[in-house]
Parts: C-alpha cells; sequence; structure tokens
C-alpha cells in the first residue's frame, strides 16, 4: 500500500464482527453458571479490552483466570451463531486483496474463538492472531510488515502506531470519532463501507509518489 509490504491488519470486534449479540449470550450463561452477577448489556458497550478487564468488575481477582478459561471454553456454544459480519467487512478484506495485499486480524479475542468467528462468516484472513491489545498488537504488525491498521478503539490506535503504520480508525465501536482523533489516528471513516474508496485513494496517492 506504500513502500511497505501491501499487508493491511485489522481489529475484529466492531471492526469486522458485531459479537454484542453472541458477547451477551456468553456473559449471560456464565453469570448464570457462576451465580455471579454480571450486567451483560453494559460490558457490551465496552468491547476492546482484554477479557479479564471486564471481568475485574464482576469477579474479585482470584477468580479471574478460571473464570477467563471458562468463559472461553463455553464462548463457542453461545457467541458463534448470533455475531454478524459489521456492515462492509467482507467488502473492506476483498479490496485489500484486489489491490494485492494481504489481510491479517490481529485481536485481543482468544485466537481460536476469533477463528471460529471469522470461518462461520465467511471472512478470510490471510492470518489470524489473537491475545494482543494496544500497544502490544505492535508485535504482530511489525511481523507481518503491515503498512495500515484498522480498528475501532483507542487502543487500536496505540497499536498501529507503535507499529509504525498508518492507523485507519472505524468510528463503529465504543470510542467516537473524536476520541479516535484525539488519540493519534491518522485517518476516521464512518464505518468499514468507506474503507475500499479510501484504499483506492490511498494506492493511487503511494504510486505517484
Amino acid at each position: 500500500m506504500t513502500s511497505r509490504a501491501p499487508t493491511v491488519g485489522f481489529d475484529l470486534d466492531m471492526t469486522l464482527i458485531d459479537s454484542r449479540p453472541g458477547i451477551k449470550a456468553a456473559f449471560l450463561a456464565l453469570s448464570a453458571e457462576t451465580g455471579t452477577h454480571i450486567d451483560a448489556d453494559l460490558a457490551i458497550t465496552r468491547l476492546g479490552p482484554p477479557l479479564e478487564q471486564e471481568l475485574r468488575h464482576w469477579f474479585p481477582e482470584e477468580k479471574i483466570a478460571e473464570t477467563a478459561d471458562r468463559y472461553r471454553e463455553m464462548y463457542p456454544t453461545y457467541a458463534i451463531a448470533p455475531t454478524l459480519a459489521m456492515p462492509g467487512a467482507r467488502e473492506a478484506v476483498d479490496a485489500v486483496r484486489a489491490a494485492g495485499g494481504r489481510a491479517i486480524v490481529v485481536t485481543a479475542k482468544h485466537e481460536p474463538n476469533a477463528k471460529l468467528h471469522l470461518a462461520h462468516l465467511g471472512i478470510e484472513a490471510d492470518a489470524v492472531i489473537g491475545s494482543l491489545w494496544a500497544e502490544a498488537k505492535a508485535v504482530a504488525l511489525r511481523e507481518h510488515d503491515a503498512g495500515v491498521y484498522v480498528g475501532d478503539h483507542t487502543g487500536d490506535v496505540r497499536g498501529a502506531r507503535t507499529a509504525g503504520a498508518l492507523s485507519v480508525a472505524v468510528a463503529t465501536g465504543p470510542c467516537d470519532a473524536a476520541e479516535l482523533r484525539g488519540a493519534g489516528a491518522d485517518v476516521v471513516l464512518g464505518d468499514l463501507t468507506e474503507f475500499p474508496a479510501w484504499l483506492g485513494a490511498h494506492t493511487a496517492g503511494a504510486a505517484a509518489s
């Protein structure tokens, strides 16, 4: 897309997929099993950070590790089928490939569950790297020489900037456009339906320069 290898990274939750219905169902099942109150409607308004961060609102610290493991075990049963592709998600990935690039997914989600989501929705990624959040996402972005990273959270912006990648933000998650710009996003789109046109202009400009 630029002088770097033509690889574009995408976040998963609220960037490529609307996982709110599935995550709500998984949290409700976890609540029922453990007998611990979880406000699932509140939890799905702050998707992005690692699961453990959300669990700390509801469970004592000594229960976090085992509860996170149990949630991830339950997740495929409750969360995969209700989850939808975000508008423009497939087209965004296809646009990267049409430009001769590679599309990778870098997410804080447990990697096996991330792969289940993509397979269920028919979104094909060239690589899926899980369990990375915020600045730690730069590890995978650098490894795959990604020149662009697309995400919905200020943590995604930080990951892109740490990797030296162009930060393209979509205002489809918990962070609005002003927050994303304030965090240092290079580009802010309303949603992924705007991404193919942006990518075409970006690649044309890179070629001209």
